[in-house]
């Protein structure tokens, strides 16, 4: 009884008002009707499809599984049923139950097992973190599981860890409150080129043209089809699960309370930061590369390719164009382009693409901000920072947080200011050495300006430079008035280093208001200047 409450509850929580005796009520009407086509759980008998997939467009909601099986899918080969509007609102119940993601249930009636046992297996003795991520940590040949309680019921999970190739595609590049990526295919195959070197991993992408593959090694191969000279397919690069009864049972246990609260300020990773772009490659552009928002670190956007050049450049026409139709309003980003692969963002919101062609490699998103005013509502996003194995950006809500850069998959997320005081972010944040380091917008919201610098492996703050004192600190003298107490001096634009003297150079924004200075007579330090900075610690120079 106690299980059938908890459905209850469940359905209650979805806007579905229904009794404990309801549910039953249904189980027992599902047993005598559906069972020989849908089998015992739902999912799927002899001549019916499972129906437990939560994403499953056909049975998302009471009313969508109730018109089911009252009218029934004639082109699908599903019977409509003449009975009781009582009895069909039940058996939909039922079946509503039957559906609900693992993490819905409470602790006790998830999924029976050890968690703790079941999380020691996954990272261990299972070796499933070898290919796949939760919470920012492990492989991306697999799909990122921080969510897979979210989506997915315990059934459908000892399913796919039973027999992975014949499991749907899970969501890849999902990330906590909210974020995600676009589904892509986990497709195994084993890639002969024509050089004789044979590549095995997931093919992203394909069409008649090209290959994106993501091999086993880690590395991300973008390939045209005049370099293959064979494409073998392949069921699933998961091998065949080798656990005890005990051990699966625990394995679900633990994937079963997987989803990533979206109410947490911040999701700071485990592990570190992986192989991929060394910093030096960011300091010193390889030909062709633009690694930051301005180029290079010296921030003067200038390329010494001379391919292009006064004598030719009436002849440049497109060669490919990509449509970011999400966007509220023009895009002010510029792409950051590293190993071949293109970066663009607008708010909330990035893409990978293949940079001979636009072929998208990966999307990641997430909704817009509720509740924002000023600056932060605008819908901007000037870009990204690479290092490592990650992609860093801000979101319109002052978070900053870090991506896989072949995959989308969300690593760590961290709240550098809280919106609700007027704060957002929009620029593209700038890596030094092994620190990401990001601003805030704001200053004509009232916001006091700060500059702030995170472990690029982990997001742990690493330092916050305030760009305006607070009352009786030094330089607070320079603001004569009630001003001080909503300085602006927001720090919105990208900043630039100099390698040579180890300095770190930001701009500050405009004091607030910025029309009137009535009540903010002085200099108003350190607003309309650049500061430099020591980049280690973040103190003045």
């Amino acid at each position: 009884m106690k299980r059938i409450a908890t459905l209850a509850i469940f359905l209650a929580l979805h806007g579905i008002v229904v009794s404990a005796q309801t549910v039953d009520s249904g189980k027992q009407l599902y047993q005598g009707l559906c069972v020989g086509c849908h089998g015992e759980d739902g999912s799927g008998g002899g001549h019916g499809p499972s129906f437990l997939d939560v994403r499953r467009p056909r049975a998302t909601s009471l009313e969508a599984v109730r018109n089911l099986i009252i009218k029934g899918i004639p082109d699908g080969g599903m019977p409509a049923f003449k009975m009781p509007d009582a009895q069909a609102d039940a058996i939909a119940a039922y079946v509503m139950a039957l559906k609900k993601p693992a993490a819905v249930a409470t602790t006790g009636t998830a999924a029976p097992g050890d968690s703790a046992a079941g999380e020691r297996f996954f990272a261990g003795k299972g070796n499933c973190a070898s290919c796949h991520m939760v919470r920012g940590h492990g492989g991306v040949l697999g799909p990122d599981l921080s969510n897979v309680g979210r989506d997915r019921n315990p059934a459908q999970i000892e399913q796919a860890l039973r027999d992975p190739g014949a499991a749907p595609t899970s969501p890849g590049g999902r990330g906590g409150r909210g974020g995600r990526g676009a589904a892509p295919a986990f497709r195994a195959v084993t890639v002969r080129l024509r050089s004789g070197q044979t590549l095995r991993g997931i093919a992203k992408n394909e069409s008649t043209f090209d290959l994106q593959l993501l091999a086993v090694d880690g590395k991300l191969h973008l390939l045209s089809k005049d370099q293959v000279a064979e494409i073998v397919r392949e069921k699933s690069l998961m091998p065949k699960l080798e656990a005890s009864l005990e051990e699966l049972r625990n394995l679900v246990a633990y994937l079963s309370r997987l989803s990533t609260d979206p109410s947490a300020k911040a999701m700071l990773a485990a592990g570190e930061l992986g192989p991929g772009v060394p910093f030096a490659d960011v300091a010193h552009p390889k030909p062709g590369a633009w690694p930051t928002y301005n180029g290079n670190m010296s921030g003067n956007r200038f390329s010494q390719l001379n391919q292009i050049n006064t004598t030719n450049v009436q002849q440049l026409s497109p060669q490919w164009i990509f449509p970011v139709a999400s966007s509220p309003r023009p895009l002010q980003v510029t792409p950051v382009v590293v190993d071949g692969v293109m970066y663009v963002t607008s708010v909330n919101e990035a893409y990978a693409l293949d940079a001979r062609n636009g072929r998208e490699i990966w999307h990641y998103s997430r909704p817009r901000s509720q509740g924002l005013v000023g600056d932060a509502v605008s819908g901007i996003n000037r870009g990204v920072a690479v290092l490592g194995d990650r992609v860093f950006m801000v979101s319109d809500n002052a978070h900053l947080f870090a991506l896989h850069r072949f995959t989308g998959q969300l690593i760590w997320d961290v709240e550098m200011a809280d919106s609700h005081q007027n704060y957002g972010s929009t620029s593209a944040p700038l890596v030094v050495n092994d620190l990401v380091v990001a601003g805030v917008s704001g200053g004509d919201e009232g916001v006091r300006g700060f500059l702030d610098a995170y472990k690029a492996s982990t997001g742990e703050r690493a330092w916050r430079f305030w760009t305006v004192p607070a009352p009786g600190e030094p330089k607070s003298e320079t603001w004569q008035g009630r001003g001080i107490a909503h300085p602006g001096g927001t720090t919105w634009m990208t900043g630039a280093y100099d390698a040579s003297l180890d300095t770190l150079y930001w701009p500050v924004g405009n004091p607030g208001p910025d029309m009137i200075g009535d009540d903010r007579l002085g200099d108003n330090l350190y607003t309309d200047s650049i500061v430099a900075l020591d980049p280690r610690t973040g103190r003045l120079k």
